[in-house]
């Protein structure tokens, strides 16, 4: 199966993008952009949204329409990736919310998880795994091996920003997990930051950097 990447090129998703990469960028501002550049990621990772027809009544006539036919699952993978909650439930407020915790061994680079309350079985038709930066892809490739083994069949990994090495990462290891992003930035640090990236996500988004 060949892996899809989408890229938002809308100029709002650039326009926004640049001023979230400023470092002199305060985290108040830094959560309002968070905000509005997931909900555009949102738009563009549900495009293609399965519906159903629905028929209702308009103070003036009758009239046929549609709605959203299944059940989305929004997995942000804490804690970078709480700050794209708020968005992805702006596009789409009656999604679940379920939270996978890993974070990356600074010496190992190996994926630790420390939090998962994932019930026994799926109730969803599709997933969106959230983590803003998409750096060597062994935190985002171990998360969807999670949602994958809670039995999900559908997923999709949505990131602000995206090294190539984590985009091959998570191609060699999920090809039949769509990436959706909002930039593929040159590379990665020798510690394994993105650069040019936004820096560390979570930091900057609670404050504590």
């Amino acid at each position: 199966v060949a892996m899809t990447i989408k890229i938002c090129t809308h100029p709002l998703m650039r326009h926004k993008l640049t001023h979230l990469r400023d470092k002199t960028v305060a985290p108040k501002e830094f959560r309002e952009l968070s905000k509005e550049i997931s909900t555009l990621l949102a738009y563009e990772a549900m495009w293609d949204l399965p519906t159903k027809a629905k028929t209702v009544c308009t103070p003036v006539a009758e009239t046929s329409g549609e709605e959203v036919d299944g059940t989305l699952a929004l997995i942000p993978v804490m804690r970078s990736g709480l700050g794209m909650i708020d968005g992805f439930i702006y596009a789409y407020p009656t999604a679940q919310i379920w939270h996978v915790g890993m974070y990356r061994d600074p010496k190992t680079l190996v994926p630790v998880e420390y939090y998962n309350r994932f019930t026994e079985d799926s109730k969803c038709d599709i997933a969106y795994v959230l983590d803003s930066s998409l750096s060597c892809g062994a935190v985002a490739c171990a998360a969807v091996d999670t949602v994958k083994d809670w039995g999900v069949k559908r997923i999709k990994l949505v990131s602000f920003v995206a090294s190539p090495e984590g985009i091959k990462a998570v191609q060699d290891a999920h090809p039949d997990v769509e990436i959706v992003v909002g930039s593929i930035d040159d590379g990665l640090t020798p510690d394994a930051m993105i650069t040019p990236g936004v820096g560390d996500m979570g930091s900057r988004f609670f404050g504590t950097s």
